[in-house]
């Protein structure tokens, strides 16, 4: 190459170097730039974080329920309260709005027709027939291994540590719980996805991106309040709303498994906690909406889809038979919520309430609570870690808690399966 034009092609190139370093640092000055852009102004009128509906949507309902059948599941599983936001006729039922003015009527099932209802999973009496020995057969399983972990345990708020010992971190039990179920469902037959397989959050977004929120919301609070604010709806909300469009639009499993443990109030210092004797299981379904609740406009929307797919149905006979397992694998007794709490006994250790998960994921999910992790046996078995076999802790031979937690919900999804769904 002749040296002027190998001059004039070093010149280009440094000047394409130079434009794209300065493109780059102008750049900079916006670092989270798209990712902001994801937080919505607050609205009375919508849950934190929440989005407007898309009403029309409801129009793939019609003709899925009767009239009967959507005011029992209403009055039965998910209202506290009276109904103030639902117009209901013989034809059909329109959900209130102060969003929209176009709430279409979704119309009810007339007589003995019924339209099956559009939804991505399939309860076990939809599903084609498993092989022998196999009976969570091409059954698609979501772990949702409960809260962050890691760096991120002590701002959840869901870690202890006493002295030197092992810090007891929900976020990090649930996921080594996750890692131990998976392949014995996959042995089965199942497709599982872990909806997180690391202690990082789900969500792109960082409590900073969401301080304007919060100011928002707490216009002239102490700035204290603010960061507490931001920080919770980081962990609480945006981790949660983050899972619930990989679960509804990637993952599209038959059922979600939450995985979490239980604890007692152990006091305001995380590093002196009070221990507790008091242990105890139970599994969360989705209901129990609070007046407070359902005056959200998206709350209402996302109640509408639960009814019509008729998650409730499955979720309660499948819990059924996870509640019998648990209690019978783990010795725990069934825990009971106090009078005034904001829930419904659906049977022994099975309770309604309006968890947000519960609630964004569009379908059945058993939210899992067993283990007070600062009861006094419990905190010795998380300190043993995980083993195979039986060790000798807290007086009697017992096996890894983690295990223990994996073993329950093996024999129950393997009854219940091998019960509801006919083998080749």
């Amino acid at each position: 190459m002749p040296c002027s034009l190998r001059k004039t092609s070093i010149l280009c190139s440094l000047g394409a170097a130079l434009i794209i370093g300065c493109v780059y640092l102008w750049l900079q000055q916006f670092p989270r730039l798209s990712e902001h852009s994801l937080v919505p102004d607050p609205d009375p009128r919508l849950a934190d974080l929440g989005k407007a509906p898309d009403w029309s949507a409801l129009k793939r309902y019609d003709g899925v329920l009767s009239r009967d059948e959507f005011d029992t599941a209403l009055q039965d599983i998910y209202l506290l309260g009276p109904n103030r936001h639902f117009d209901i006729t013989n034809e059909g039922v329109r959900v209130a709005s102060t969003i929209s003015q176009h709430v279409p009527r979704v119309a009810f099932a007339q007589g003995e027709s019924r339209t099956s209802p559009p939804r991505y999973w399939r309860p076990a009496s939809e599903l084609p027939l498993a092989p022998e020995g196999r009976p969570l057969d091409g059954v698609r399983i979501a772990i949702d291994p409960g809260h962050i972990g890691g760096e991120w345990a002590q701002m959840e708020e869901r870690w202890y540590q006493i002295e030197e010992t092992t810090p007891v971190t929900e976020g990090d039990m649930t996921l080594l719980t996750a890692k131990l179920l998976a392949p014995d469902l996959e042995a089965l037959g199942a497709v599982v996805t872990l909806v997180r397989s690391s202690p990082d959050p789900v969500t792109e977004l960082r409590p900073d991106d969401l301080r304007g929120y919060a100011e928002r919301l707490l216009s002239g609070a102490p700035e204290e309040k603010i960061t507490s604010l931001s920080e919770r709806m980081f962990y609480r909300t945006a981790e949660i709303r983050a899972r619930a469009l990989l679960v509804n639009n990637t993952i599209r499993p038959d059922l979600v498994l939450c995985l979490h443990f239980n604890a007692e109030d152990w006091g305001p210092l995380p590093r002196k906690p009070r221990l507790s004797p008091r242990n105890h299981f139970h599994i969360i379904l989705h209901g129990a909406y609070l007046d407070s609740e359902i005056a959200h406009e998206d709350e209402r929307f996302e109640l509408m889809h639960k009814v019509f797919q008729g998650t409730h149905e499955e979720e309660a006979a499948l819990a059924g038979v996870m509640a019998t397992s648990f209690l019978k694998e783990t010795g725990l007794p069934a825990y009971l919520y106090s009078i005034g709490r904001p829930t419904k006994r659906i049977g022994p250790a099975l309770w309604a309430r309006n968890l947000l998960a519960n609630r964004l994921y569009q379908c059945p999910v058993l939210f899992f609570e067993p283990y007070v992790m600062n009861n006094n046996e419990v905190y010795e078995r998380i300190q043993s870690g995980d083993y195979e076999g039986e060790r000798e802790v807290a007086g009697s031979r017992k096996r890894s808690i983690y295990r223990e937690y994996r073993d329950a919900i093996l024999t129950g999804l393997k009854t219940y399966y091998e019960f509801r769904r006919a083998t080749k």
